[in-house]
């Protein structure tokens, strides 16, 4: 079972740092487009307040979201209000977040994420960090992939590559930044491929951030990746 403890209080840390950068922000800024395709910074804010709550509903046992449709409409009617009402929403959702997870007797026990996807309810915390960070990327006011604490690219490099093992449709892949390496793709005696970068690009790549183009790959092409 994943120590939940230590990734509550790196969501608290991420999640200041991202209220900090925003907050240096203004309402017509909140207006312009983010680094995701048909998503506004506004949009990427209502997202990560929504999805706090939506955890939330988690660990109380509920359904994670009423719908997909319905998750979709809370975005789209909360990502045009002004900049105090977003830093004041993802305040806010992260207060009852972090509530949820104080009350939580049982961090062992099984819980239902989208999609019927399950886990167990310690790797919720780190779910939501993995959220706050990227989508602070995904604002594009000045957090990088390189700016993301060590502990967590490494993490999030082996959680996705992991996402990816046993896939039919991505060839077995080995995965290195020249000290550590991961393994990927369907199942094989050993890779066909293997990807060398920095972290920050090997993260970008794997997390659909970055193109891949600055990474060193032999043994064929670079594979193709599904959607997450």
């Amino acid at each position: 079972m994943t120590d939940h403890a230590p990734d509550l209080a790196s969501v608290r840390d991420a999640t200041e740092r991202l209220l900090t950068a925003v907050g240096e922000l203004d309402d017509a800024a909140v207006t312009k487009q983010s680094r995701l395709p048909g998503w506004t910074r506004g949009h990427v804010l209502a997202h990560l307040a929504r999805n706090a709550d939506a955890l939330v509903n988690v660990l109380q046992g509920r359904p994670m979201y009423a719908s997909e449709e319905a998750r979709d409409a809370d975005i789209e009617r909360d990502a045009p209000r002004p900049l105090a009402d977003q830093l004041g929403d993802v305040r806010a959702s992260d207060a009852r977040l972090r509530e949820a997870a104080a009350a939580l007797p049982d961090w062992s026990r099984t819980v239902t994420l989208r999609n019927g996807i399950t886990d167990s309810a310690s790797a919720i915390p780190f779910r939501r960090w993995v959220e706050v960070e990227l989508h602070h990327v995904d604002l594009g006011i000045g957090y990088e992939l390189e700016d993301l604490p060590d502990q967590f690219t490494e993490r999030e490099i082996g959680v996705l590559a992991e996402r990816f093992a046993g896939r039919p449709d991505v060839p077995p892949t080995r995965l290195t930044d020249g000290t550590r390496a991961w393994r990927t793709g369907r199942d094989a005696d050993g890779p066909e491929v293997t990807v060398t970068g920095g972290r920050a690009d090997l993260l970008g790549w794997l997390a659909g951030r970055r193109d891949g183009s600055a990474l060193t790959v032999t043994g064929g092409a670079l594979p193709a990746l599904p959607p997450l």
